[in-house]
């Protein structure tokens, strides 16, 4: 009996300090701050900072469709339930007015709000973290000078357990490394420059990396992409398969699609239309083409578990039917698109992506590349959900995943009637 109790005391005190430990490693504060140069005239600080704020999207999550600029309100879901994009005008009731420029790099870097709240991980600072103290001082004079907005901050709507914020603790304990990622000295100022804009403030892998059950980003499988659950859309690799990924593109290549949102081998749709219309469309072409160069130095991405089954003979001489009748004409019969029109579908990683789901939604409705001021009159995509039934269509995407040179698998009837049931709910 004495034994047992020794063992179970053991035990509990072995619990007690699992618990001391995580709860620590999950709320500690990182120190490092990164160069500390900033523009030392107020307006040029200004100016940086208005640029930031478009390199990092902050509009997206904190302007509501119709309202007033950084008021928040847009609903951002998750698997876990619906978050709220916060106020971050300078209103001192409702925004940040009450904020120190110290306050606010507490939330970017170590991920908690003035009162030490700490905040769940769909504002993206497990990314933000590796922005410099120059930057988010920069962020902070800007955000100053928006027109100050009374809009209380609506409240998470979250499902139990995950809307007990003590929880985020253990969470961040296991998945949240705060700090400012230094240069490489083995690597270029234009490489070092990409890889801060691409891992840090421009956080691609909030789309681009598979996550985990718990909602965190697979670290070891870096921008492999995945799917975006609450939006049914497919982030496709951004390493350097030749298939799946960009093996085939150009740093130059990367830059035009996030300067015009269209390039050799594809154009943006979807939420990456959305990214390009209000963030990298504004990046200087020094910058865009510091994220191309980082991101050609990624190497290929881990096979993806699994092998799509072949197309059988008589599924590609119905899909090239189809082609034939209703592609060709944009997309051309070899695949190779029409430059600055229509893209290359030879080639395309949305088109070659592990998932086919991105093809499916583009057949299903149809759409339109950003309009960008270097492309303000991009051609689009009529829908073909209405004319063509689900067979149709699985056999139209297995032939073109399959054609020219690209070598990604069939696509099955049911693969589509989820995918279309996905659109009706969006």
């Amino acid at each position: 009996m004495k034994l047992m109790k020794r063992i179970l005391g053991v035990l509990l005190a072995l619990a007690v300090i699992t618990l001391v430990a995580l709860y620590w490693l999950g709320t500690r504060d990182d120190a490092s701050t990164g160069p500390a140069a900033a523009p030392a005239d107020p307006q040029q600080r200004i100016e940086r900072g208005r640029y930031l704020a478009q390199a990092g999207n902050c509009a997206a999550c904190h302007t509501a469709r119709g309202g007033q600029a950084y008021a928040g309100g847009t609903p951002i879901p998750t698997p876990f339930g619906t978050i709220y994009g916060p106020n971050i005008t300078p209103d001192e009731r409702t925004g940040i007015g009450a904020w120190s420029a110290d306050d606010f790099w507490q939330a970017l870097h170590n991920g908690k709000s003035r009162d030490g709240t700490l905040l769940y991980p769909a504002f993206p600072y497990t990314e933000y973290t590796r922005v410099t103290r120059a930057d988010a001082d920069a962020l902070y004079a800007y955000l100053r000078t928006v027109t100050p907005v009374n809009q209380p901050s609506r409240a998470p709507e979250l499902e139990f357990p995950y809307d007990q914020r003590i929880l985020l603790a253990a969470w961040r304990a296991l998945y949240f490394r705060p700090g400012v990622q230094p240069p490489d000295p083995d690597q270029s100022t234009q490489w070092n420059r990409g890889r801060y804009l691409v891992e840090g403030l421009g956080h691609c892998a909030a789309c681009h990396a598979p996550r985990n059950s718990l909602g965190a980003t697979r670290a070891a499988d870096g921008l492999a992409g995945g799917i975006i659950p609450t939006l049914d859309w497919y982030a496709p690799p951004l390493t350097n398969d030749p298939q799946t990924g960009l093996g085939r593109w150009s740093a130059e290549d990367i830059a035009a699609l996030l300067r015009t949102g269209i390039a050799a081998h594809s154009s943006a749709s979807g939420p990456m239309a959305e990214v390009v219309l209000g963030s990298t469309q504004h990046l200087s072409d020094a910058d865009a083409l510091a994220m191309g160069v980082y991101l050609k130095s990624l190497p290929a991405s881990p096979a993806a578990a699994g092998t799509r089954a072949a197309v059988a003979p008589a599924a590609m001489e119905l899909g090239g039917r189809i082609y034939r009748q209703q592609c060709a004409q944009c997309h051309q019969p070899a695949g190779e698109g029409s430059p600055g029109a229509w893209p290359a579908l030879a080639g395309n990683p949305t088109v070659t992506a592990p998932s086919p789901l991105n093809a499916i939604r583009m057949v299903l409705d149809g759409g339109f590349a950003p309009a960008t001021a270097a492309n303000p009159r991009p051609h689009g995509m009529p829908p073909f959900g209405q004319s063509l039934n689900d067979n149709d269509i699985a056999m139209l995407v297995s032939y073109i995943r399959n054609s020219w040179g690209n070598q990604a698998g069939g696509v099955t009837p049911l693969e589509v009637k989820r995918a279309r049931a996905a659109s009706t709910r969006n």
